[in-house]
């Protein structure tokens, strides 16, 4: 089968024939018909993750927003069935660990991530496997396409476990989305369809813009104002926001992620930092302290928790092809990948073709 792999750091992914996968025993192997581009798979391209003992293998098949069907089924596997059409989390439980047992699934202690290690190689490729399939498969519903759930993928799952899982957000309450890639247009979104007023900020009209069309209520350019917490502050009646995301992962927008905030807020970290910050942001702790500031952070989502996720789509409260902006072959995707270097992409790419 052909597959994009990562040969050398930084530089292009190359496009190879690779053995096709044989199914463990418990699990199952997918025909790929759709997988989101990340803004992750950007990071692994770019040996991000040392310092967190987290970067990728050389020699890695990326990609990790996959849906397709079923065309081989393990001999332990007993919820799926070939044939089936599934979605897949990247992050893979084994579905026995406490984690697991008791609902977080997303951060099993024995757990894999998709496209990320040697052991789950990833689905920018014509097939991919899918280990543990009787936790992991996600059944899609029959009015659900394959670019829908891959514009769902890690992003959107991440986004709305954090605001929907993590933080205690209520209706009306103000949230600021600091970075308005895929996972901060997600968030917008998200937050609008949980009754949120949304503040929007990015450096680029374009994405400001599709922030606007997702729910967003204010948006602020942050090339165009002095100091963004205190314009945020202005846009919620001097309070600040009751939730702040930092969907970027620099140290700016951490910072003014935390500064924004009123008494008691809370800040979501969904962005992963780059090779500047290294996993660490200086933050302002006495303050956090003295105002009493959660800080929180989000992973994926676990897969027990996808039906709410599901319903809510079927019911049109959210719509993860909304952010769907182009659809691309396997071919294209090293381009891809590096448009991402100078934030050159809006919303959510996906591979269609394979």
């Amino acid at each position: 089968m052909k597959a994009a792999v990562l040969r050398e750091y930084a530089e292009p992914l190359e496009i190879q024939h690779v053995p096709d996968p044989e199914p463990d025993s418990h699990g199952v192997v997918v025909e790929t018909e759709a997988c989101g581009i990340c803004r992750s798979d950007w990071h692994a391209w770019q040996g991000h993750g040392e310092w967190a003992d987290d970067r990728v293998p050389k020699g890695q098949i990326l990609g990790h927003e996959p849906a397709g069907r079923v065309v081989a089924v393990g001999s332990g596997v007993e919820r799926v069935r070939e044939g089936d059409r599934i979605a897949v989390p990247f992050n893979l439980g084994r579905g026995d660990c406490e984690f697991c047992r008791n609902g977080h699934g997303n951060v099993c202690a024995d757990g894999l991530a998709l496209g990320f290690e040697t052991d789950a190689p990833g689905a920018f490729a014509e097939q991919v496997h899918v280990p543990y399939a009787d936790y992991n498969a996600v059944e899609l519903p029959p009015n659900v396409s394959p670019v829908e759930m891959a514009g769902l993928g890690c992003r959107f799952a991440t986004a709305y476990h954090g605001l929907a899982h993590r933080a205690d957000l209520t209706p009306g309450d103000w949230v600021a989305v600091h970075g308005c890639g895929g996972v901060g247009l997600s968030a917008v979104h998200v937050a609008d369809a949980l009754g949120a007023n949304v503040v929007a900020v990015d450096l680029a009209d374009e994405k400001l813009s599709k922030a606007c069309e997702l729910g967003a209520d204010e948006t602020v350019n942050a090339g165009e104002v002095e100091d963004v917490p205190e314009r945020i502050r202005g846009l919620t009646s001097g309070g600040g926001a009751h939730v702040s995301v930092d969907a970027l992962g620099v140290a700016e927008t951490c910072r003014n992620s935390v500064a924004c905030l009123r008494e008691r807020g809370q800040h979501l970290q969904l962005g992963l930092t780059t090779d500047e910050e290294r996993g660490e942001v200086a933050l302002p702790t006495d303050a956090m302290t003295m105002r009493e500031i959660t800080f929180l952070g989000s992973r994926g989502m676990p897969p027990t928790r996808y039906g709410e996720l599901l319903r809510m789509m079927d019911r049109g409260t959210v719509s993860p092809a909304a952010l769907v902006t182009n659809e691309v072959a396997l071919g294209d995707v090293p381009d891809r990948l590096a448009a991402m270097s100078d934030y050159g992409t809006v919303g959510i790419e996906v591979v269609t073709e394979f």
